[in-house]
């Protein structure tokens, strides 16, 4: 069952993240960047409030709660109601599925890979951000989702944990990125961005099919 109450509920308080750790948000977009290519017909999957969509050249977000996608409206995103793990989308519609802090929430990651790979032509990319759960910031998540509605009941992943998915669904010739090196409220500029995974708290990964 989706997790859209939090998301219907605290609007303010999501948008209200990015403002308070901007030098965060603007590390995550700038490590997403370099996975990603610069053409193409794009959607985002969780596509929130538009955030990562609009800069980084979404042409559509789908996603269940209404509020979020009144704000992605508002930032010029093409949006639609729906799933993950069920897109309303023909397949091999897409050249590059995009999913950035939404695998967490997600009830099926199997069967939200496997739409993902299923919506996107045949040399198309996926390219996933995310919080490890191993890593610091995932730590503390983890320890605190109590106190935090929207992660309450997410459900934290490691990075070698989405590889085994991603290959199961038919995902191929990884690359990987990094940022986020420090609590999010200490930071106060750019995080260095370097290839791999394993340091950084947040990770990104492109796959093609």
């Amino acid at each position: 069952m989706p997790k859209t109450a939090p998301f219907e509920e605290h609007t303010d308080r999501y948008e209200q993240w990015f403002e308070t750790h901007e030098a965060a948000y603007r590390s995550e977009l700038a490590a997403l960047e370099r996975l990603l290519s610069p053409a193409g017909y794009g959607i985002e999957i969780g596509v929130g409030s538009g955030r990562f969509a609009g800069p980084l050249g979404m042409d559509v977000g789908i996603d269940p709660s209404a509020a979020m996608l009144g704000c992605a409206r508002e930032r010029g995103i093409e949006v639609v109601r729906g799933v993950a793990e069920s897109l309303p989308f023909d397949a091999a519609t897409f050249d590059t599925v995009l999913s950035v802090t939404t695998i967490c929430f997600v009830d099926d990651i199997t069967q939200t890979l496997a739409e993902a790979a299923r919506v996107l032509e045949p040399d198309g990319e996926l390219v996933l951000g995310f919080i490890d759960k191993h890593s610091p910031v995932g730590e503390i998540y983890q320890e605190t989702k109590e106190q935090n509605p929207f992660y309450r009941d997410a459900v934290f992943v490691s990075t070698d944990e989405l590889i085994e998915v991603l290959e199961a669904a038919g995902f191929t010739d990884f690359e990987f990125v990094q940022t986020i090196y420090h609590w999010l409220d200490d930071i106060d500029g750019p995080e260095p961005i370097e290839s791999g995974y394993g340091d950084g708290s947040f990770v990104g990964i492109r796959a093609r099919r």
